[in-house]
């Protein structure tokens, strides 16, 4: 069995954040307050004391890697541009805040550089790849020309084929595979035995799984056992934080990561 990445997690989560567990995430920062995926959501974040950042990102026509949960921008920028096809000036000329309201308007799309630039050190970013393959090379650029190193980097996707090119190219950065769940005849697919074997194929760190009532102790402990780490998303109440917690996830998910904390803070 190989030594279990998510004790290096906790122990450097510890050193770095003076709260112990819940290791809370912004998803696409303090998503519920400020528009997602923006510089301002993820500083909003930061400042209700996320112990990290979630967000989404995709290569453009001309290599740049923005963050972006859409493949286009008809719901948040108010435009069809299809990410992928489209230069960096060109998505970065679009409102991203507008759609959240008029006092986010003149957001912009920000890169990976850009978002690594605002992360203060002890804190994390949740990188999620909402692409295929193809990004893998510009990231190992980054990563390696800015020096990141483990304790401030996960890289997350629901696309094994992602995870699996990104652990070969990296392994020293932890990767973790995505994945929801649908209830086939009262049990839960993909259960543990898939699961597993997948994260093994992989090479995966762990997974980062959808918060399904469905989880039992026994799926995290067989995690655990395998040695994987166990983080689900997206958790917006106290009592689904208080469960999961119970079962020893290492990081809750949040749209609210402030209020999150607060309503877990009472007795």
């Amino acid at each position: 069995m190989k030594m279990p990445f998510y004790s290096l997690f906790l122990m450097s989560t510890v050193l770095a954040n003076s709260a112990e567990l819940p290791f809370i995430v912004g998803h696409r920062g303090a998503s519920h307050d400020a528009p997602e995926n923006t510089l301002s959501a993820f500083q909003l974040a930061l400042d209700k004391g996320a112990d990290a950042i979630e967000g989404d990102f995709r290569l453009t026509s001309d290599g740049h890697i923005v963050c972006i949960h859409d493949k286009d921008g008809r719901r948040t920028l108010g435009n069809p541009m299809i990410v992928a096809k489209t230069p960096l000036k060109e998505i970065q000329k679009l409102d991203a805040g507008s759609w959240k309201g008029s006092k986010w308007k003149g957001e912009r799309v920000p890169t990976l550089e850009e978002v690594l630039a605002i992360l203060p050190k002890g804190k994390r970013l949740f990188l999620e790849i909402k692409c295929g393959p193809e990004i893998i090379e510009p990231l190992k650029k980054i990563i390696e020309s800015r020096n990141v190193r483990p304790p401030s980097l996960m890289v997350i996707s629901f696309d094994a084929a992602v995870i699996r090119k990104f652990k070969k190219e990296l392994p020293r950065i932890p990767a973790c595979w995505i994945t929801s769940y649908r209830n086939r005849d009262g049990k839960l697919d993909p259960d543990i035995d898939r699961v597993l074997a997948t994260l093994s194929d992989i090479g995966a760190d762990g997974l980062d799984c959808q918060a399904n009532g469905g989880l039992s102790g026994e799926f995290a402990d067989r995690l655990r056992d395998a040695g994987h780490e166990f983080h689900v998303w997206t958790v917006n109440d106290r009592a689904t934080a208080q469960r999961f917690m119970g079962l020893g996830v290492l990081s809750l998910t949040t749209d609210r990561p402030g209020w999150l904390r607060q309503q877990l803070s009472k007795p």
